[in-house]
Order: structure tokens, then C-alpha cells, then sequence
């Protein structure tokens, strides 16, 4: 067991790079704010002054699609022994 693993408690973290376990934190935070940014088209188009035919649709379901692959990026990373980072949106 390593030092590091020692003075946090973490046994579950084995040959994981702290590098490894940044970059997917900002893949969290990416796919968190596509979601984000998909989630508020969706809603401009779901407006009954803007609504063009399947658009809101459309973006709805790819706010989910961006939500899921956040959500699978969290599991592995909690699945590795990381810590999953979430940023403010700006």
C-alpha cells in the first residue's frame, strides 16, 4: 500500500494517474455543461413564440445524451478510486 493510499483511506485506487483522473474530470465538466447549454435550447425552442416543428425534441434528447455520458465518466471514475471534481457553470 502506498503512502498516498495510507493517509487517505483509499484502497480502492490502484494504477490510476492523478493526470488520468483530472482529465476525466473535465470530461465530467464538459459533458455536464453540453447538457446544460442542450437543456436551455431545448427550452427556447419548447416556447410557443419560437417552437419550430422537433426542434425541442431533439434537444431534450440531447441534453439527456449528454447528462448519461457524465453520469458514465462519474462512475468510473468513483469505480477507479478518484474523486469526481464538479465546476461551477460559467
Amino acid at each position: 500500500m502506498s503512502a498516498q493510499e495510507q493517509a487517505t483511506g483509499n484502497l480502492v485506487r490502484f494504477n490510476f494517474h492523478e493526470d488520468s483522473e483530472g482529465l476525466i474530470n473535465r470530461q465530467i465538466n464538459l459533458e455536464m455543461y453540453a447538457s446544460y447549454a442542450y437543456t436551455a435550447m431545448a427550452n427556447y425552442f419548447g416556447r410557443p413564440d419560437v417552437a419550430f416543428k422537433g426542434h425541442h425534441e431533439y434537444f431534450e434528447k440531447m441534453a439527456k445524451e449528454e447528462f448519461e455520458h457524465a453520469n458514465k465518466f462519474m462512475e468510473y471514475q468513483n469505480k477507479r478510486g478518484g474523486t469526481v471534481v464538479l465546476l461551477d457553470i460559467k
